[in-house]
């Protein structure tokens, strides 16, 4: 969740931690904090409740001088977000500063020994522990080397971390430390950079350290990192990755907002994706590391992941299971590493994350290694924790997305999916060359009819009126139309706030239709497909009951602009199973434009963090 950034070097600090914090915000902004190592040899800081912007207002008056510095946003796990719960936090002397991403699970023992020790605590973080450990590492053990006194401390912690810590007695230096958060390092020519993820360094480097789960650094004010183990062993090759992305990606380039920026995105995120994958055998996923063999001999599949990558999920179940016949089980991963699950040598498990670093996904995969399962990602981050531990990864290529709700990075991810399902089904004989190639084909077209939907924006822009008063609302549709359906409440709720909730359409009369009454909202995802007249007939039942109905429907289709106040009309899609990838484009447009009608941030919606790092 939270963001964390560091620099030491020859430039000033503040300048490049403050715009490292925006650039990080969508991991979480309860609050934010700065600490800068100033040239009269203290530590000198802001931190405040609120976003990156108030702490930018206070940092305008506070003179941060100095080269070397760590920052922090927060997303509040441990203690309300408030002014004393921000980042960073200092020891008892106040020459120690720390900033944390994660949990820190034994904090309430820790910091029991501590106060019996005589620390006096500020704050009600679990993370204000790491400082005061420090503080009695480097006082003792360590004989006052910041390296090896964090790595004193992390022996003491249970949980998850990235940590980045600087101490007024070691100038010129940072020490962080990873296990199961992210972390990486770059190296310039003006020092060395530290940050929760790649987005923040745009610009300052093309290469990055990726630290492995309990490595400790410390970076120099020269440029130089020195990385150990958590045994204190020297790593002498730790592990780099290419950043292959424009740092103008992470800009908003005219739009108004991330979302819209990310909405226009997807047809060339999804041509990127698509290019080049059809060969003389077939779908190419050279990236996978599965032998046509292994793939020809595949039993069963699970697919593990959450939120929005959860509903990719239940696509995905459904093209495998149509076109290659083997059978699927897709669960959400904060439940799936509670199960016992069936794995033979021939279980595929699929986890799918965007960011890479979901921790519920994460345990769901390791488990499923540690059980002699094969292990796939589909993720959209080089160098993820995800694509690192996985046995093959498939990159969705969508390129940076900012915004906390998902958009391009949902419809790529379907579409890889799509592109593992046409592998299996082709080395599994279920498909044939000329069959995978049309089916390729159809997908190559999909870029070009998001484009026409993309122009009808006018259409959700006026539908949004529809939820002006409203308290709650309804989706609904059938077959993988349900599941676009549960992606499109998902969307209305997480940044407009409106109660939204989501059924297959058949179910409407096992109890939703009691919320039905004049003027409810109701969704309905009504595509020209083997269920549309059943579709139909539920809403005449909505209809019946004098709620509003907004449809998505094919063009042309008579029946469904007859009975709808609304319609969010979509060209015809080939093969059914494909139509979420687009019918999902008017929703994401819909839930945008409801959120702005009711004064939200579409951008950062309250709560929620772009990346859930913890369990």
């Amino acid at each position: 969740m939270c963001g964390i950034v560091g620099y030491t070097g020859s430039e000033q600090a503040a300048p490049f931690l403050l715009a490292g914090l925006a650039a990080l915000e969508y991991r979480g902004y309860d609050s934010a904090g700065i600490e800068v190592l100033s040239p009269d040899g203290g530590l000198h800081g802001v931190k405040c409740a609120g976003r990156v912007a108030t702490l930018q207002e206070r940092c305008a008056t506070a003179n941060l001088v100095g080269t070397s510095g760590i920052a922090h946003t927060r997303w509040a796990t441990h203690g309300a977000p408030s002014d004393k719960n921000a980042h960073p936090h200092l020891d008892c002397s106040g020459r120690i500063a720390i900033v944390h991403n994660g949990i820190i699970e034994n904090y309430r023992q820790l910091r029991e020994q501590l106060l019996t020790a005589g620390h006096e605590f500020a704050s009600d973080t679990d993370s204000e522990v790491v400082a005061h450990l420090v503080e009695d590492s480097l006082n003792g053990p360590a004989h006052g080397d910041l390296l090896e006194a964090v790595r004193i401390a992390c022996g003491r912690l249970q949980g998850s971390w990235a940590l980045a810590v600087i101490s007024a007695d070691n100038p010129g230096q940072i020490v962080v430390a990873r296990r199961r958060s992210p972390l990486v390092i770059a190296r310039t020519g003006d020092g060395a950079y530290a940050a929760s993820d790649v987005t923040a360094l745009a610009g300052k480097a093309s290469t990055v350290i990726q630290l492995e789960d309990g490595q400790v650094a410390r970076m120099d004010k020269d440029g130089s990192v020195r990385v150990i183990s958590h045994d204190g062993t020297l790593v002498s090759r730790p592990a780099t990755y290419k950043i292959d992305w424009d740092a103008s990606a992470a800009t908003l380039g005219g739009y108004p907002d991330f979302m819209a920026k990310e909405i226009a995105e997807q047809p060339e995120a999804l041509e990127r994706l698509l290019a080049d994958r059809l060969g003389s055998d077939g779908i190419r996923l050279d990236e996978l590391d599965m032998t046509a063999e292994e793939a020809a001999t595949i039993d069963r599949v699970y697919v593990v992941a959450c939120g929005t990558s959860y509903h990719v999920g239940l696509i995905t179940r459904t093209a495998i299971e149509t076109w290659a016949k083997v059978p699927v089980v897709v669960e959400t991963a904060s439940e799936f590493i509670y199960h016992d699950v069936l794995v033979t040598d021939h279980t595929l498990c699929v986890i799918i994350t965007q960011s890479g670093e979901t921790a519920d996904t994460l345990a769901a995969g390791r488990k499923m290694h540690d059980l002699g399962a094969k292990v796939l990602a589909i993720t959209n981050v080089v160098g993820c924790t995800a694509a690192r531990e996985s046995d093959g990864v498939l990159y969705i290529q969508a390129g940076p997305e900012v915004c906390v709700c998902s958009t391009k990075a949902y419809t790529a991810q379907m579409v890889a999916a799509f592109l593992l399902a046409l592998y299996l089904a082709h080395r599994k004989g279920e498909l044939d060359n000329i069959q995978v190639a049309e089916k390729y084909q159809e997908l190559r077209e999909l870029p070009d009819i998001i484009r026409e939907v993309l122009k009808r924006s006018w259409q959700d822009r006026v539908a949004a009126s529809e939820f002006e008063g409203a308290y709650s609302s309804l989706f609904i549709g059938r077959g993988v139309n349900a599941t676009t359906a549960a992606e499109g409440a998902l969307k209305l709720k997480e940044i407009s706030y409106l109660h939204a909730e989501s059924y297959a359409a058949g179910e409407m009369k096992h109890g939703p239709i009691a919320l039905l009454e004049p003027g409810y909202p109701v969704v309905a995802v009504v595509p020209r497909d083997h269920w549309h007249d059943k579709t139909v007939s539920n809403i005449e039942e909505v209809i019946a009951r004098g709620a509003t109905c907004i449809a998505v429907a094919t063009d042309g289709d008579a029946d469904v602009a007859a009975l709808c106040n609304r319609v969010l009309w979509v060209p015809p899609v080939e093969d059914e199973i494909l139509e979420p990838v687009v019918t999902v484009v008017h929703l994401q447009m819909l839930a945008r434009y409801v959120a702005l009608d009711r004064g939200c941030d579409v951008d950062k919606p309250r709560n929620l963090a772009k990346s859930v790092t913890v369990e």
